[in-house]
C-alpha cells in the first residue's frame, strides 16, 4: 500500500524521498506494510489551528495524529474491506520542528523521521498519558526505529526519553 507525502509549507526546504522512505520502513517495522499512510509537512500556522481544534492548545506542535480506527496499543486494525486499508494522517509541524533542532543542535532530517515514528505509534494506539503507556510507547519506538537503524546504518534513537 501507499504512503502518501504532501509538503504543505513552505519555511523549510524539505526532502521528501528520504522521508517517504523511512515511514515506508518503519511503517513494515510496525507490520503495517498492507496500510496506506498519509503524512502532511505542515507550518506554525497549520499546526497551531489543528492543535487548538482537536486538543484545546492553540499553538505550534510537533505531531499530530489522526488514526483512521481505534485500535488498542500493538493491535492491527481489522479492516472489513479496501476502503478501511488506512491507517491515518500524520501532520509533522517541521517548521516547529526545525526550530526546536536549531535551538538544541540536533538533526533535522533524523528528528524529522523520529517525529514521524512517534505518529505512526499513535496511528496504532500507543499513548503517552500515564506512565505505563508512554512506557510500552517508547519501547514499541525504539524497537521500530532500531530496525530502520538496522537497515540504514542511522543511531535513531527515541525523542520521549525523559517525558516521564
Amino acid at each position: 500500500m501507499s504512503v502518501v507525502l504532501r509538503n504543505a509549507q513552505r519555511s523549510v526546504p524539505l526532502r521528501r524521498a528520504p522521508l517517504r522512505r523511512a515511514v515506508c520502513a518503519l511503517r513494515a517495522a510496525l507490520g503495517a506494510s498492507r496500510f496506506d499512510v498519509a503524512v502532511v509537512c505542515a507550518g506554525n500556522a497549520l499546526m497551531q489551528r489543528l492543535n487548538g481544534a482537536y486538543r484545546q492548545r492553540p499553538e505550534p506542535t510537533d505531531v499530530l495524529s489522526f488514526p483512521f480506527h481505534q485500535v488498542a496499543a500493538g493491535e492491527l486494525p481489522r479492516p472489513r474491506c479496501r476502503d478501511e486499508y488506512n491507517l491515518g494522517d500524520i501532520f509533522l509541524g517541521v517548521e516547529y520542528i526545525h526550530q526546536q533542532c536549531r535551538d538544541a543542535g540536533e538533526d533535522f532530517a533524523d528528528v524529522l523521521v523520529v517525529t514521524a515514528a512517534h505518529g505512526l505509534c499513535h496511528l496504532l494506539g500507543y499513548r503517552h498519558d500515564t506512565k505505563p503507556a508512554w512506557e510500552q510507547m517508547h519501547r514499541k519506538e525504539a524497537q521500530i526505529l532500531e530496525e530502520l537503524n538496522r537497515l540504514t546504518g542511522s543511531r535513531l534513537r527515541p525523542l520521549t526519553a525523559g517525558l516521564f
